[in-house]
């Protein structure tokens, strides 16, 4: 359908998971894409695929915690596209059910840097570019555990600071028609969180999720970030989208 028709994005965290659907899904809608991670390699592997089926995108190394390397993938992406449309702030970690009393403050530094700090230098370098064009939007990738407790205190931490960032920002810059909207998935199948469960413990975390008794697929998630990044939602800033189940409705 091409709902991202001549749209410009740069995806982080896209060398797997929600990351890697949301890029290539972008790309599918029509968007000219600059996918990132720290993950060269895997991101090499799919984004080469990609391009031999007539999608544009190609991919760049990212640090999200490092200003110079947003700086360098703000700067490829304007010679390559001429433009910044759309930034999908996607990359995270995930440390497991870390409570406070065991969360060192080497583990608390990390989750932060790349859960809170990372969105806020990606938007901080994309934003004057945004303003350029006369409109954009940022799509931040939360979580239910930024509504909830018990999900491990630093990245709880991390995705309630990210909500609250992504609202700050839609109201400073809703004069710009920079829109700013937050996705907070509930569990998801991806390689992050099929390497945190065994199998056994899988089926019963499956179990218990959600109403609908299963885990959300990556493009369940991806499809939510082509609203938001699309003009479909040009009246939606500073608005959350909980694709989880029904799993905090209960």
């Amino acid at each position: 359908m091409q709902r991202l028709k001549n749209k410009v994005a740069i995806v982080t965290g896209a060398a797997g998971g929600m990351g890697a659907s949301e890029a290539m899904l972008f790309a599918k809608e029509g968007a000219m894409v600059m996918a990132t991670d720290i993950q060269e390699d895997k991101l090499n592997s799919w984004v080469t695929e990609a391009q031999s089926q007539g999608l544009t995108i190609n991919f760049m190394r990212l640090d999200v915690t490092n200003e110079t390397d947003w700086e360098t993938v703000v700067n490829k992406t304007i010679s390559l596209y001429g433009r910044i449309d759309v930034l999908v702030n996607n990359a995270g970690i995930f440390p497991g059910f870390t409570d406070c009393e065991h969360t060192d403050k080497k583990l608390w530094d990390q989750v932060i840097a790349i859960n809170l700090t990372g969105p806020y230098l990606g938007a901080k370098a994309c934003i004057p570019h945004m303003r350029k064009a006369g409109a954009g939007s940022i799509v931040n990738i939360a979580s239910i555990a930024g509504l909830v407790g018990g999900n491990g205190t630093a990245y709880s931490a991390s995705k309630g600071g990210l909500r609250l960032l992504s609202k700050d920002l839609a109201v400073t810059l809703a004069k710009d028609k920079i829109r700013v909207n937050t996705i907070c998935p509930g569990a998801v199948l991806t390689p992050m969180t099929e390497g945190l469960l065994s199998e056994e413990a899988m089926k019963e975390t499956i179990k218990n999720m959600s109403p609908q008794g299963r885990v959300a697929e990556a493009i369940e998630i991806a499809w939510g970030a082509v609203y938001l990044a699309s003009d479909e939602s040009l009246f939606v800033t500073g608005a959350e989208i909980v694709i989880d189940g029904g799993a905090v409705a209960r």
